[in-house]
């Protein structure tokens, strides 16, 4: 018989206060435990809206990179120090950052990516659009980089959850970390 968590929490503190209350009828000896497990992928404090920062260096973007963990996918960005800020929201279409010219993606839904940054003069994108096939990643754009700005974009199977933040290091360099949930 399957018992939701709160059940379970509920016998469980009911056996604590049991053992702690003079006179009370005795305590159970063990409590039953669920046999499902818990939830392995928590993504309740990621959402779907929005995320953004201001910062007050910059330094060049000299590696992007993607990767596939059991419950989300993962974009990072080297940067060489600390960029300017960033956003990350949801977009109906993705679009050169300096032509405005549409991208055409395969997915559900599209992340647009603006760091302020510029790309490394050694860094050099090897495609505009690179088919992933990730669970949630389908494909990674390039959309250009313009006046110390970078766009990049990620075509994903739906909207779904996501979290941004910054990372230290390498040495005096950062990551900036997308990662996108496998569902909601």
């Amino acid at each position: 018989m399957h018992r939701p968590k709160f059940a379970l929490l509920a016998a469980a503190v009911t056996a604590a206060l049991l053992t702690l209350t003079p006179g009370a009828a005795a305590a159970p000896t063990s409590v039953a435990v669920s046999t499902t497990t818990a939830t392995t992928c928590p993504t309740v404090w990621w959402g779907s809206l929005a995320k953004s920062k201001t910062l007050s260096t910059t330094s060049p973007i000299f590696n992007v990179r993607t990767g596939q963990h059991s419950c989300y996918d993962r974009m990072v960005i080297d940067l060489s120090g600390k960029p300017a800020g960033y956003s990350v929201k949801y977009v109906d279409t993705l679009s050169g950052i300096a032509s405005g010219i549409p991208v055409h993606t395969t997915g559900g839904a599209n992340l647009q990516i603006l760091v302020h940054a510029p790309v490394s003069t050694s860094y050099s994108p090897r495609a505009t659009v690179k088919n992933l096939g990730y669970t949630t990643f389908k494909q990674q754009v390039w959309l250009g980089s313009f006046e110390g700005e970078t766009m990049l974009g990620i075509s994903t199977r739906a909207r779904l959850p996501m979290r941004v933040f910054l990372l230290d290091g390498p040495g005096t360099g950062s990551r900036l970390v997308i990662d996108v949930a496998h569902r909601w």
